[in-house]
């Protein structure tokens, strides 16, 4: 007869500071909170119909995956009100309803619950529905096609689209202000630079994300971008043009950072945001997406298990035990 074991999957505490999950995902809504009041400002009414409807899809998903694996009710840990809210702020304001329904299901069921629900996720959710959304309706979420009927009175071209197909010279047509105080066209919550940065400060403070990663993350962008630069500076943007721009600061803060997905111990941290940042201009200078962060934090939650094998060796020697 077969030696069957079960293997039992749960949220693994590997980075805790007492408080429960819910609390944890109750803060990560409020530290996300003023990106998303400004995008909700900026684009109005349609993208808080993309927020809410992303929201409250992905709950739904989850609670009708339980009901039919018969497995308790989890949506009380807000795990996946966290994972709709910040899908709904990689998407472009007015994204076709059914795109946003999809994209939630893809996140919660395919990008979390079929590998065990919390903690067992290998992939972060909400680019693992944000990824199967741009590979097939590329269209459909792409800033420029889709925020054509916006008139914010600055210039609404997706930066990152005009310094890939116009060249540096493109970004001198922004400015550090404007990046920071949501002067530039993206995503819903992806354009309010410093809100970003304040929710990213008030997670690390708090001890519900590591700097660590978010901080090599941004290194890693600035050093790649800087490099670029350097080689061909009217072909390639400088740094502070990457680091302020598309999903670069919500993909420190909010998305290499996310628990299941990331390493746990301090140089396998330091590798993994390096490595992402550095990903992240290498698919935005040469590769054929306009942004990187999406699948450069994909690919890194993919080698995370290897990198996390890398320790440092102890100290002492060994001793021979009589």
């Amino acid at each position: 007869m077969l030696n069957q074991k079960l293997l039992v999957g749960s949220h693994a505490p590997f980075w805790h500071n007492g408080s429960s999950l819910s609390n944890k995902n109750a803060n990560i809504l409020l530290a996300a909170l003023p990106a998303v009041a400004m995008g909700v400002y900026q684009y109005g009414i349609p993208a808080l119909a993309v927020l809410a409807l992303s929201v409250a899809s992905a709950m739904i998903w989850e609670w009708l995956f339980n009901l039919a694996a018969r497995r308790p009710a989890s949506i009380g840990d807000l795990d996946a009100a966290v994972i709709g809210l910040i899908l709904g702020m990689l998407l472009p304001a007015g994204v076709a309803w059914w795109v946003v329904i999809i994209g939630s299901f893809a996140a919660v069921v395919i990008g979390k619950m079929i590998f065990g629900g919390v903690g067992c996720n290998p992939l972060n959710p909400p680019l693992v529905g944000l990824a199967i959304l741009m590979l097939s309706w590329k269209s459909l979420v792409e800033f420029n096609a889709a925020l054509v009927d916006y008139n914010l009175g600055f210039n609404m071209i997706y930066p990152l689209s005009a310094v890939k197909f116009l060249g540096a010279g493109a970004a001198a047509d922004y400015d550090v202000t404007g990046f920071l105080m949501a002067g530039q066209s993206g995503a819903i919550g992806a354009t309010f630079g410093l809100g970003l940065i304040i929710g990213g400060i008030y997670l690390i403070l708090r001890g519900f994300i590591r700097w660590e990663i978010a901080v090599s993350f941004l290194v890693g962008v600035f050093l790649a971008a800087l490099l670029f630069n350097l080689s061909d500076a009217e072909k390639y943007a400088p740094p502070l043009f990457h680091l302020l721009t598309g999903y670069t600061l919500i993909g420190a803060f909010f998305l290499a950072t996310e628990d299941s997905s990331s390493p746990i111990n301090f140089v396998p941290m330091l590798i993994y945001g390096l490595a992402g940042g550095v990903m992240t201009v290498l698919i935005r200078n040469i590769g054929a997406f306009v942004d990187g962060v999406v699948f450069a934090v994909l690919l890194l939650n993919a080698a995370n298990p290897l990198l996390d094998k890398i320790r440092p060796k102890a100290m002492g020697r060994d001793i021979q035990n009589a």
